[in-house]
């Protein structure tokens, strides 16, 4: 961890790295907490906490029966995000999920996130579900800052935090696919157990298929967000565990 931060951040002394890596472990533990707190926490105390800055700016989409794309990065505190959008905007929300091996911790997860009634699908179910679901408006989301570890993602390399670093390529296979307007969903920390989402249009159609322009905005999008906070991002998941490959 210390390492990637060093590397992010090569402009940042000792002991500005340590002040982050310290605000990171106390942010991590308060996540902890919060998300087990998805298990009992009322709508309106959600609401109030999880703030949702610009909720009006999804209405003209909602008037069209226009469903959208939601994008955004490990920012603490994601769990909430995305419980607290399902009553905060005008549109319900789907959310991707990558099921973890343990089948108890994949129905925990699940009871959290969906307790006020979002709705999951599985990551390599997404096409089927787009279709499945192509007549109800609402907002996909996705957390998209994952390496993308599997052997057959699609991988779309970039320089994010002074670092090459790869990223899936399925949030811009999806936006083709589903030619749905994206937003952003910047989150802000203004105090502990507090959030506030300002949601930014950052991709509209028409998409070409071979074209990255939504998939790099939203990686500069996630890189300011950092830079803004960062010990607010998840830097404990191993995020440039691999090298880009040489072109032959």
């Amino acid at each position: 961890m210390i390492k990637n931060l060093k590397n992010s951040f090569p402009e940042a002394d000792a002991k500005t790295i340590g002040k982050y890596e310290k605000e990171f472990y106390s942010n991590l533990c308060d996540y902890a907490v919060e998300t087990l707190k998805l298990l009992t926490i009322k709508k309106e105390d959600l609401r109030k906490r999880m703030r949702y800055l610009n909720p009006e700016i999804i209405e003209p989409f909602k008037e069209k029966r226009q469903s959208i794309i939601y994008v955004t990065s490990h920012q603490f505190n994601w769990e909430w995000l995305v419980a607290a959008g399902n009553f905060s905007l005008p549109i319900s929300v789907d959310f991707v999920y990558q099921p973890p091996s343990s089948e108890f911790f994949n129905q925990f997860s699940l009871k959290l996130r969906t307790r006020f009634g979002a709705y999951p699908i599985k990551r390599a179910e997404v096409a089927r579900e787009i279709i499945k679901r192509k007549e109800i408006v609402r907002g996909v989301a996705i957390v998209a800052d994952q390496f993308p570890g599997h052997d057959n993602d699609k991988r779309y390399w970039t320089t994010f935090l002074n670092q090459d670093t790869a990223f899936f390529q399925g949030i811009n296979q999806l936006a083709y696919m589903t030619q749905y307007p994206v937003f952003f969903a910047k989150m802000k920390h203004p105090k502990r157990g507090h959030y506030e989402i300002e949601l930014v249009k950052i991709a509209e159609p028409p998409y070409q298929k071979d074209n990255f322009d939504m998939i790099e905005s939203y990686i500069r999008a996630t890189e300011e967000v950092i830079k803004s906070d960062p010990s607010g991002w998840l830097w404990s998941h191993n995020r440039w565990k691999k090298k880009r490959p040489k072109e032959v």
